[in-house]
């Protein structure tokens, strides 16, 4: 039997099933492949982390203000922020941390701006070191630790609010 285009098309000679059988089975394979890879890597609408270092200065005396700068590194860019913040009840004293960290559940450079809250355990200090995890409220977490210099019997990050410089 000769193969021509009609018989190819009613499937009427095994050549022509075996040839459209392969290129079925080829081309399963070829898109299971390219789902499971596509599948595999991160999309863009993903949240990624960032590096941060904060040097805040604090001072007060019942109530107090806090202030300083910092930089969040995010996909090989440097972003300048800037710290602010005020705090009531026992604050007493003055005092600098130079903190270091990372930032979480970043989509822009943008959503570090915000006021940050404690979460978890807050902010532990021990022999001049600490430790805090804040957020903010576009879902943003914070990790820190650091020194404290200076003596201030309450450093309370609670409240702080950084925006991009």
């Amino acid at each position: 039997m000769e193969w021509t285009l009609s018989s190819a098309l009613d499937n009427r000679t095994p050549e022509g099933v075996l040839k459209m059988e392969n290129m079925t089975r080829r081309g399963l394979i070829v898109s299971g492949a390219a789902l499971a890879t596509g599948a595999l890597l991160p999309s863009a609408a993903e949240a990624a982390t960032g590096a941060i270092s904060l040097k805040i200065l604090s001072a007060g005396f019942i109530f107090g203000a806090s202030g300083g700068s910092g930089v969040l590194v995010f996909e090989g860019r440097q972003y300048p922020l800037s710290v602010g913040g005020i705090s009531a009840g026992a604050t007493i004293g003055a005092s600098g941390a130079d903190l270091v960290g990372a930032a979480y559940h970043l989509h822009s450079p943008g959503d570090i701006q915000g006021i940050y809250s404690s979460i978890g355990a807050g902010l532990s200090i021990a022999g001049g070191r600490q430790a805090a995890q804040l957020s903010n409220a576009r879902g943003v977490v914070l990790r820190l630790r650091g020194r404290q210099i200076g003596f201030m019997f309450s450093l309370d990050l609670s409240g702080m609010s950084i925006s991009l410089a």
